[in-house]
């Protein structure tokens, strides 16, 4: 029996990962990874049973990190501006630091896939989050009537456009566009206005 080689195995993800964003779910197939990653397809079925099995595990792989690195120096008991900001910071820094994974990421979490990869690497982090949601209502830092789903809207849909722009290297009207401190933080605070009784 053939043992695991942990550097081929790094390649053979970084490899689907590329192959995800290039083609999408419908054009990746286990042939394409293995001749991409220069090993045979037996090769690769050392890492993966199948091509279900290696979209599920990289999909994981991709929450569980993504999750861990919004909760670095991340309270849920924050003061909300506070809390909210760290998070803006820590998803700016994954998003810029992790373009391939954080596209990767969105393929899979919008296709028939979505729901199983994010039950297995969410589910402490909406923990969390649900925590600092309730804690900054109770100390009225967060308008009480707001539903979870029109914060998250208000919350990170701005940084995300920002974010996507940041991406594209140019703005809305297609003239050069470049992220930095001062347009975020003209961005959060628009955001808190919004939110903050």
């Amino acid at each position: 029996m053939r043992t695991r080689d942990t550097n081929k195995e790094e390649i053979v993800k970084q490899k689907a990962i590329a192959l995800l964003v290039e083609k999408g779910i419908e054009g990746f197939s286990m042939n394409r990874l293995a001749k991409e990653s220069n090993i045979s397809v037996a090769t690769l079925y050392i890492y993966y049973s199948d091509k279900e099995e290696l979209i599920k595990k990289i999909g994981i792989e991709i929450g569980k990190e993504f999750f861990a690195e919004m909760s670095k120096d991340f309270s849920p008991s924050m003061p909300f501006k506070e809390g909210l900001y760290k998070q803006w910071e820590n998803r700016s820094r994954f998003t810029q630091e992790k373009p391939l994974e954080v596209n990767c990421w969105e393929v899979l979490t919008h296709s028939s896939y979505g729901e199983t990869i994010l039950n297995e690497s969410l589910t402490e982090f909406k923990i969390t989050m649900g925590e600092f949601f309730n804690n900054a209502i109770q100390r009225k830092e967060l308008i009480p009537t707001i539903s979870k789903e029109v914060f998250w809207s208000i919350a990170y849909g701005p940084l995300y456009s920002l974010l996507r722009f940041e991406r594209d290297g140019k703005n809305f009207g297609g003239g050069p566009f470049k992220l930095n401190k001062k347009i975020t933080d003209e961005a959060f605070q628009f955001v808190i206005k919004a939110l903050t009784p």
